[in-house]
């Protein structure tokens, strides 16, 4: 089943479901979207370790306290 098929057929499984069952749709749909962005952030984050993109603890705090003044 292709893409555009399949979006067709959720769309009229969500147009013809209950009031419970679009809210659960929508919730699982909007945790797999928060998931997917959470993973992209930490692929992001090792990708900033591998290259030596860190701050130590002491730099992070000095940095902070600048942002204080």
């Amino acid at each position: 089943m292709e893409t555009f098929e399949i979006k067709k057929e959720l769309h009229s499984i969500i147009d013809s479901g209950n009031d419970k069952f679009v809210k659960n749709f929508y919730r699982i749909a909007k945790n797999y979207l928060q998931q997917l962005e959470q993973d992209q952030m930490i692929l992001e984050g090792e990708k900033d370790i591998k290259a030596g993109k860190v701050h130590s603890q002491d730099e992070v705090q000095k940095m902070i306290e600048s942002w204080m003044k």
